[in-house]
């Protein structure tokens, strides 16, 4: 999937959409990728002077690539949207500098009616920079509606 076909699946845009590409996709899993360029404004302040990719925009990343493999599970017209309701068991291991290319998986674990139990990673060079569980519950996308 190209930029625009991930655009089509959830309501993330520029300069809060963390994924680039998906290079795979089945019913269970997603694995997608991001550049992160050097002009990235979130580097500008984490750090000046040693910019590092913040833990939790890794973790927005892998929530972004479960939306996408959500969008695909819920019913045709739907206006639900998957938010997150739960962070469990989060790792980080490795920094991420600008100018990296990150890879994101995420695996659905089990569906229970509207929530989505998860499982994701981000890897860097084939090695894992964060580790994450977490729950999506499909929530409509009418705030009227809450």
């Amino acid at each position: 999937m190209n930029i625009e076909e991930i655009k089509s699946c959830i309501p993330h845009r520029e300069p809060f959409l963390w994924l680039d590409e998906v290079t795979e996709i089945t019913e269970q899993r997603i694995i997608a990728r991001k550049f992160l360029a050097p002009e990235l404004p979130v580097f500008q302040g984490h750090y000046p002077q040693f910019p590092v990719f913040p833990g939790v925009l890794q973790c927005e990343a892998c929530f972004q690539a479960a939306a996408v493999l959500i969008s695909r599970i819920l019913p045709t017209g739907s206006s639900d949207i998957p938010v997150v309701t739960r962070l469990n068991n989060t790792q980080f291991r490795r920094m991420i500098r600008p100018g990296s290319t990150i890879e994101i998986h995420a695996e659905l674990v089990e569906r229970l009616a509207n929530a989505f139990c998860l499982r994701g990673k981000v890897l860097l060079q084939d090695k894992v920079t964060a580790r994450l569980e977490f729950i999506c519950t499909a929530a409509p996308a009418d705030l009227e509606a809450l």
